[in-house]
C-alpha cells in the first residue's frame, strides 16, 4: 500500500506538472514557435519576392544593354556613313578645283602662246625688212609693203 500511495502521489503530481505546463509554459511556447514560424513565412516570402525583383531587374538591364548596343550601333554607323560622305564630297571638290584651275593654266597657256607668236610676228617682220635692206641694198617702206610682211609672218 505503501506503493501504491507513492505511486499514486507521482501521478497526481506527475498530472499537476502536466496541467501546470499546459496552462502556463505551453501557451508562450506555442506562441513564440509561431510567431517565429510566421517570421521564417515572411523572410522565405520576402526572399521569393526578392529573387523575383533581381531576375526583373537583371532582364531589364539586359534589355537596356542590347538597346544600348543596337543604338551605338546605329549611331557609329551613321557616323561611318557621313565620314564617308564627307570624303567624298571633299575628293569631288578637289577635282572640281582642280579642273578649274587646269583650265585658268591652260587658259594662260593659250595666251602666253599667242603673245608670243605676235611677238615673234613683229620680230619675223623687221628682221624681214632688215634682210630685205641688206640684200637689196636699199630702203624698204614698211607701209608701202606690210601687207607682204604680214602675210609672210602669218604662213610662219
Amino acid at each position: 500500500m505503501n506503493l501504491n500511495l507513492t505511486l499514486i502521489g507521482q501521478a497526481i503530481s506527475f498530472a499537476i506538472f502536466v496541467w501546470f505546463c499546459m496552462k502556463y509554459v505551453w501557451p508562450p511556447v506555442i506562441a513564440a514557435l509561431e510567431e517565429r514560424s510566421k517570421k521564417i513565412a515572411d523572410g522565405l516570402e520576402a526572399a521569393n519576392r526578392a529573387s523575383r525583383d533581381l531576375e526583373l531587374a537583371q532582364e531589364q538591364a539586359s534589355q537596356i544593354l542590347r538597346e544600348s548596343k543596337e543604338n551605338a550601333a546605329e549611331i557609329i554607323e551613321q557616323a561611318n556613313k557621313r565620314a564617308n560622305q564627307m570624303v567624298d564630297e571633299a575628293k569631288e571638290q578637289v577635282i572640281a578645283d582642280g579642273k578649274r584651275l587646269r583650265e585658268a593654266a591652260q587658259a594662260e597657256i593659250e595666251q602666253d602662246v599667242l603673245r608670243a607668236k605676235e611677238a615673234l610676228r613683229s620680230q619675223v617682220s623687221v628682221l624681214a625688212f632688215a634682210g630685205a635692206e641688206k640684200i637689196l641694198g636699199a630702203t624698204i617702206d614698211e607701209k608701202a609693203h606690210s601687207e607682204i610682211v604680214e602675210k609672210l609672218a602669218k604662213e610662219l
